[in-house]
This record gives structure tokens, C-alpha cells and sequence, in this order.
């Protein structure tokens, strides 16, 4: 008997969606907006939320080729922290996380944002060296981290062992109290919802096919569902971002890579904390349904596939029981992959190209859900006023010509 996962039913409805009931699909799109983003993702509907608030526009769609939140949104672990090295990627995870510390009230509908800390392990003494030099400066940026020895990981997380002879011992960790996580699907809709009632058209089963233009600037789009035309078009699409960018006439700098993650069966609460380690290479938490949810890694090879190769499940659960015992006799109920585009350096690029009117918003790698509310925010600005947020600045396209770098994958608290 062939077996179907909830994600190719859904692939399999929107492949017919024009024999959807008329009260399940998008309003018709108008053959003209002031803005359009593309990408009805957690970070898409952000953009045209602060668009709205911020910004005073109102003739605003976001295009999404399928159903909201239901790409990388929907396909994450959940993860909100700011506990980064270098100043430029400290500034926007914090300025993430801050909005993040408020959202739900911004948006009268709950995230479900959990400020249950994040603890990121350490298993060796270059690790343990790595993670102090890694606490004074996100210390001096002004962000809540701190060393923990082993004693009081395990009074911080009890199921963790730390028995010395383990293949991965625990020597110690770093602790940002205020991270946690979120409900993934609940941000979409909630900024959706937000954006809906400040006048956004926000128009599913539209994909686009093709970014026109008329010499050096953009003048609208071409979807499956019509032309639309607009002066300003933002592309904000995990995984394709490459694929938009060269309907435009652009050649990006990144690679898409499938990124695994997995739920076990529910269970009752057993922990209360986001655990990431380096060397396993994974992180776990659980959910508010009773699974535990763990992150593997990227697959190396290039991919647009939702799905990745089980030998990464196997040796990232391999790691995590050891870790955690009790977790030996759980079933693993699914597992799938999210498409991360990745850039040189693992840092996003937000900003201007140098087609006008066309901005871009991708290239977050392993980094996107966290940023998401801070993501939307500087992203807006920069459509907005047609210049980059002080934040947003330092990721702008042209630093892969400069060579000003910011060097996070070599930085990451977990090697993805």
C-alpha cells in the first residue's frame, strides 16, 4: 500500500487547486500594486505587515505559490536566539528577538513564544575555549550569555548525562536564558492576519513565472494567474530565491541544500530547553503537542528536495540518545527537510540589486525562522525608502565583491 505524508497530500491539492471549492482560494489578484512581495512565508508576510505599519503603505500583495507558511515556515525547528559572534549578526538576531519578546501582543494572536533557553554544549576543551570566547562577545554586545560548568547543565537540563565516558562528554555549556522558540505556523498566520487587516492582498495558488522589465528598473510580474505590475518588487523565497533572481537577469552567490529535522511520538513533558551541540550535530526541544523535536544537518548535496537522506536521521538520533538515554525507546514518527539557501560566508543578503526597484531578502541558511519579525522589519525599510536599514546594511549583495565577509558559518553554535 503506498503511504503519502501529510506534505504530498498538500503538493498533490495545490497541483489542482483550480478544482478547489471557490471559498478556499485567494481573491483575484489587481493588475496593479505599489509593492509586491513574493514569498507568503513567515519572512514575506513580515515584510508586507511592517510595509503597512511602518511604512504607510497600502496597495501592498504578497504572491504565494502554494499555501501560507507552508515551505521552510512550516518546516523548521522552531528556534529563537541571538547568541551570535560576529557585531552584524548580533544586531539582527537581537533586533529578531526583541520583536520576538512582544510579538504576540503586536499581533493579538499567539505565537506560542517560549523564552525557555537555549543551551549549546560543549564537548571538548577546544569547544569549551570556542564557547567562552563566543560568550565575551556576545557579553560585550550586550546580550544575556553565560558558562555553565557541567553540574549545572545538568541542573539546568536533568535528562542530559554527563558521565565522562561517554563518546561526546559534556565539559560545559553556553546559555542564553531569553532564547526559546516559537510555534512556526503561528507566526505566519499571525503576521498574516495582521497585514490582512491593515488592507494587504494576500493571494495563494499564485506562482510567479517571470519579473519583467523595462531597461534598468523592474515593472511588475508574471504569475500563473496574470500579469501584475508594480515598481517595487521584493523577493523573499527560501530555497528559490536563485530561481527569481534569475528571471531578472541576476546570478546569485548561493547554493540550495535540504536541511533535515524530525519529530518523535508525544510524550509527556520531559524537557524544558532548546539543547544544540556542535560535535553531535543536532539540537533537541519539545513542542507544546509532546514531541520532541530534533535537527539534523544539511545534506551536502544540492537539492530542491523536501526530504533528505536517512543516514543524517540515523547518526544524528545515534548522538542524541547517547545524550539523552531516555530518549532510546521513543519511535521517530516523521522526519522531513526544509530548502535553505545557503550563501559563501552562511549570512543572509538583504538589500538592493542592481535591477531597480527589484530587493532582495535570502541566502539565511540555517538562520531564517529566528530572524523572521527583525528580518521583515529592516527588509520593509529598505523597500520602503529605497535605501538599507542601518542594520540590514552590512548583508548587502556587493560584499561578495568587496570581500567584507561576515564569517558566521565558521562561527555557528551548531555547524549548520
Amino acid at each position: 500500500m503506498k503511504r503519502y505524508s501529510i506534505f504530498s497530500l498538500a503538493r498533490n491539492a495545490l497541483s489542482r487547486h483550480e478544482d478547489w471549492p471557490a471559498a478556499w482560494r485567494s481573491p483575484e489578484p489587481k493588475t496593479a500594486y505599489d509593492a509586491i512581495i513574493v514569498g507568503g512565508g513567515g519572512h514575506g508576510l513580515a515584510t508586507a505587515y511592517y510595509l503597512a505599519k511602518e511604512h504607510g503603505l497600502k496597495n501592498i500583495a504578497v504572491l504565494e505559490k502554494g499555501w501560507l507558511g507552508g515551505g521552510n515556515t512550516g518546516r523548521n525547528t522552531t528556534i529563537v536566539r541571538s547568541n551570535y559572534l560576529w557585531d552584524e549578526s548580533a544586531a539582527i538576531y537581537e533586533h529578531a528577538l526583541k520583536l520576538w519578546e512582544g510579538l504576540s501582543q503586536e499581533l493579538n494572536y499567539n505565537t506560542m513564544f517560549s523564552q525557555r533557553g537555549v543551551m549549546n554544549l560543549a564537548h571538548n576543551l577546544h569547544d569549551l575555549r570556542e564557547l567562552n570566547r563566543r560568550v565575551n562577545a556576545i557579553r560585550l554586545n550586550g546580550i544575556d550569555s553565560e558558562i555553565l560548568t557541567p553540574r549545572q547543565v545538568k541542573e539546568f537540563c536533568p535528562i542530559v548525562d554527563i558521565s565522562p565516558d561517554l563518546r561526546f562528554p559534556v565539559m560545559g555549556a553556553s546559555l542564553q536564558r531569553r532564547g526559546g522558540n516559537a510555534r512556526h505556523d503561528a507566526v505566519a498566520w499571525g503576521y498574516a492576519r495582521a497585514a490582512d487587516a491593515r488592507g494587504v492582498d494576500i493571494i495563494q495558488t499564485c506562482e510567479v513565472t517571470g519579473i519583467l522589465r523595462e531597461g534598468d528598473r523592474v515593472i511588475g510580474v508574471e504569475t500563473t494567474r496574470g500579469t501584475i505590475r508594480a515598481p517595487k518588487i521584493g523577493v523573499v523565497v527560501a530555497g528559490h530565491a536563485s530561481v527569481l533572481a534569475a528571471m531578472a537577469g541576476l546570478r546569485l552567490p548561493i547554493q540550495s541544500h535540504p536541511l533535515q529535522a524530525l519529530v518523535s511520538e508525544p510524550i509527556k513533558p520531559v524537557i524544558d530547553t532548546v539543547v544544540m551541540s556542535n560535535a553531535v550535530h543536532g539540537y533537541v526541544s519539545q513542542s507544546d503537542k509532546g514531541e520532541l523535536v530534533i535537527g539534523a544537518g544539511i545534506d551536502a548535496y544540492h537539492s530542491y528536495a523536501q526530504r533528505g537522506s536517512l543516514d543524517i536521521i540515523e547518526e544524528n538520533v545515534k548522538a542524541i540518545c547517547e545524550l539523552f538515554p531516555i530518549f532510546r525507546r521513543l519511535r521517530l514518527m516523521r522526519h522531513w527537510a526544509g530548502i535553505v539557501d545557503t550563501s559563501p560566508d552562511a549570512s543572509p543578503i538583504i538589500g538592493k540589486t542592481p535591477v531597480r526597484g527589484l530587493y532582495l531578502n535570502c541566502g539565511w541558511g540555517t538562520g531564517g525562522f529566528k530572524a523572521t519579525p527583525g528580518s521583515g522589519h529592516v527588509f520593509a525599510h529598505t523597500i520602503a525608502r529605497d535605501e538599507p536599514h542601518p542594520i540590514a546594511a552590512p548583508f548587502a549583495l556587493d560584499r561578495f565583491a568587496t570581500g567584507a565577509l561576515i564569517d558566521e558559518h565558521g562561527a555557528a553554535a551548531v555547524a549548520h
